[in-house]
C-alpha cells in the first residue's frame, strides 16, 4: 500500500470513528467548513463539478456556476457527514431522516413478488435512503460497490453498508449480475447507482443534450428476470430530512431486439435522472467526467 493509499484509508477510518461521535449540529458545521475550504482551492474535482453543472444549467454565468459548485460541495460533504454518522443513528432517527414521495411504486412492486430494481443517480444521500428501506420497510436489498484502492478502504465501505442491512457485491469479478438476477427471481430488491458507466459495455444515451454512457445492467436485469425497474431521485432541502421520489416503472418495450429494448429503457432512466438533477443540480455529486466529449476515447470510460 502506498503512502497516499494509507493516508486515504486513515482519513476515512478517522471519519467513521470520530465524526459519528459529534453532536449533529457540530458535524453539519464541520461539513460546511470543509466544503468551503475545498471549494476555495478550486481543485480538479470542483472544476469538474462546475463543468458538469454547465451541461445541466445551460447558459449559466461563471458566477452562477461558482455558486452551484459551492452548494454542490456543501451537499457532498453533508452526504459524508451523514454517512459517517449513520451507523450510530437509532432506528427512529433513520426512519425520520427520509421522506420519499410515491413510495407505493416500490411497496406495490415488492408485494407483487416479482422483484424490484431501484436505479438512481449520485444525488444527495443514497446510503441514507437505503438505510430507510432496510429500517422503515424492513426490506433487505442487494447492491454493487466499485472496488476501491486500497483494498482496506473497499473493505471499510462493504462493512459500513452491510452494517446498514445491505448485501454488497463487488462490481468487478463477473459474478455480480448472476447473483442480482437470482435475488430478483426470488422476489427480492436490488438497488443500483446507475448514472455512470464503470465498464466498456455501457449504453449511449442523450443526457442534457449530449451523449453520455450509462450502465446496461438495470435494463438487462429487468428483461431477464421480469423485475420492476423504478428510477429514484433524491434531494436535500433546508430541513435535516432527505427528500426523494420513486418514479413510475420503466416498462420493457414489446418489440425490438434485446439491445434495442435495453437502449430504450436506459434512455428512460437517463430522462428520469435528468428530471431530478435539473430540479436540484447542487445535489448531484458528479465530480468525474461523464459525457463522451470529455472522455479520452483511447482510454474508454473514466
Amino acid at each position: 500500500m502506498s503512502a497516499a493509499e494509507r493516508l486515504t484509508d486513515g482519513l476515512y477510518g478517522l471519519g467513521w470513528s470520530t465524526v459519528k461521535k459529534l453532536p449533529e449540529p457540530v458535524a453539519a458545521r464541520l461539513g460546511r467548513t470543509i466544503a468551503d475550504f475545498v471549494w476555495k482551492r478550486r481543485g480538479k474535482g470542483v472544476l469538474r463539478l462546475e463543468a458538469n453543472y454547465a451541461r445541466v444549467v445551460p447558459g449559466a454565468s461563471a458566477e452562477r456556476l461558482a455558486e452551484l459548485s459551492r452548494a454542490g460541495m456543501r451537499s457532498y460533504l453533508r452526504y459524508w457527514m451523514e454517512s459517517f454518522r449513520l451507523p450510530a443513528w437509532s432506528a427512529e432517527r433513520v426512519k425520520s431522516g427520509f421522506d420519499p414521495k410515491d413510495v407505493h411504486h416500490l411497496t406495490d412492486g415488492l408485494a407483487s413478488g416479482r422483484g424490484v430494481i431501484l436505479a438512481l443517480p449520485h444525488l444527495a444521500n443514497w446510503d441514507l435512503a437505503g438505510a430507510w428501506v432496510t429500517t422503515e420497510l424492513e426490506t433487505p436489498f442487494t447492491t454493487v460497490a466499485e472496488r476501491l484502492k486500497p483494498e482496506t478502504l473497499y473493505d471499510r465501505f462493504v462493512a459500513y453498508r452491510e452494517g446498514l442491512g445491505m448485501e454488497v457485491l463487488p462490481h468487478s469479478g463477473g459474478s455480480a449480475f448472476g447473483t442480482l438476477a437470482r435475488r430478483l427471481r426470488d422476489g427480492g430488491l436490488v438497488c443500483l447507482v446507475a448514472d455512470r458507466d464503470l465498464s466498456a459495455s455501457g449504453i449511449e444515451v442523450d443526457f442534457f443534450g449530449e451523449t453520455a454512457r450509462m450502465p446496461a445492467g438495470p435494463a438487462l436485469l429487468a428483461q431477464q428476470t421480469g423485475a420492476l425497474l423504478l428510477p429514484v431521485t433524491l434531494w436535500y432541502d433546508e430541513s435535516p430530512v432527505l427528500q426523494g421520489r420513486v418514479h413510475p416503472p420503466v416498462e420493457v418495450p414489446e418489440s425490438g431486439t434485446r439491445a434495442e429494448r435495453t437502449s430504450v429503457m436506459t434512455q428512460a432512466l437517463a430522462d428520469a435522472f435528468a428530471t431530478g438533477i435539473a430540479e436540484h443540480p447542487e445535489d448531484w455529486h458528479m465530480l468525474q467526467r461523464l459525457w463522451l466529449a470529455d472522455l479520452d476515447p483511447a482510454k474508454g470510460p473514466a
